[in-house]
C-alpha cells in the first residue's frame, strides 16, 4: 500500500505547490512571522476536510454541478480582485514591514482577522475545491476503501509538510525583507498573481458557462 499513499503525496503535493494565492498568504506570513501556525493548521486543516469529502465521493457531485462551480468561481474571483488591490495599496504606501510590535489587545484582533482571512483566501478559492474535491477525489474514485485510506494518508501528508514547511521555512528569507523596497516588490508580486488568478476564474466561467 505504500506505492499508493506515494501517489496520494505526488498527487496532493504537485496541486499544492503550485503558486497561487493561498501559498502567497502562508509565505506573507510567515515572513512576518504573525500567526504562523494557525494560518498552516487552518490551511491543512481545510485540506483534510476537503479531501475527505472529496474521497468520499463528493467530488462527482460537485464537478457536475455548473452552478455550484459558476457561484464558487464569482465569488473567488472578487475576493481575490479585492485582496489584489489592498496589495497594490500596500505596495504604494510601503507599509508593509518585517518586525511588527503589538500590544495584547492588537494581537487578538489581528489573530481574529488573520483567522477570517486564512479561511476566506482558501474556501473562497474555486481552485481548492478543483484540486482537494475533484482531481484527488476523482483519482481515490478508481481505488477501493483500503486503497483510498492509504492514498488520502499520503495526501494529507504532503499537505501538512507543505503549508507548516512554508510557514515557518520562510523565516530563512528574513534578512532579505529587512529592506522596505523588497516588500513593495512582493506585495506588487501578491497583487499580480491575485488579479491573473481571479480574471483565470471570469475567464473560466465566461467560456464554460458564457
Amino acid at each position: 500500500m505504500l506505492d499508493v499513499m506515494s501517489t496520494g503525496a505526488l498527487v496532493s503535493g504537485g496541486l499544492i505547490i503550485a503558486i497561487g494565492s493561498q501559498n502567497v498568504f502562508v509565505l506573507k506570513q510567515g515572513l512576518l512571522k504573525q500567526n504562523v501556525f494557525y494560518v498552516s493548521a487552518i490551511c491543512f486543516i481545510c485540506d483534510l476536510f476537503l479531501m475527505v469529502l472529496g474521497v468520499m465521493g463528493l467530488g462527482l457531485i460537485v464537478a457536475s454541478s455548473k452552478y455550484i462551480m459558476y457561484g464558487l468561481a464569482v465569488a473567488g474571483a472578487a475576493f481575490l480582485y479585492w485582496y489584489g488591490f489592498n496589495s497594490f495599496r500596500r505596495a504604494w504606501e510601503g507599509k508593509s514591514q518585517l518586525q511588527i510590535q503589538m500590544m495584547q489587545d492588537d494581537y487578538n484582533r489581528s489573530l481574529r482577522k488573520t483567522v477570517v482571512a486564512t479561511l476566506a483566501i482558501t474556501l473562497l478559492n474555486p481552485h481548492v475545491y478543483l484540486d482537494t474535491v475533484v482531481v484527488v477525489g476523482g483519482i481515490a474514485g478508481t481505488l477501493s476503501l483500503d486503497e483510498k485510506i492509504w492514498f488520502l494518508t499520503g495526501a494529507l501528508i504532503a499537505s501538512f509538510i507543505w503549508f507548516f514547511g512554508l510557514g515557518y521555512g520562510a523565516r530563512l528569507a528574513s534578512p532579505l525583507f529587512q529592506k522596505p523596497n523588497t516588500w513593495r516588490v512582493l506585495d506588487c508580486c501578491i497583487g499580480l498573481i491575485m488579479f491573473w488568478i481571479a480574471t483565470g476564474l471570469l475567464s473560466f466561467v465566461a467560456n464554460t458557462y458564457g
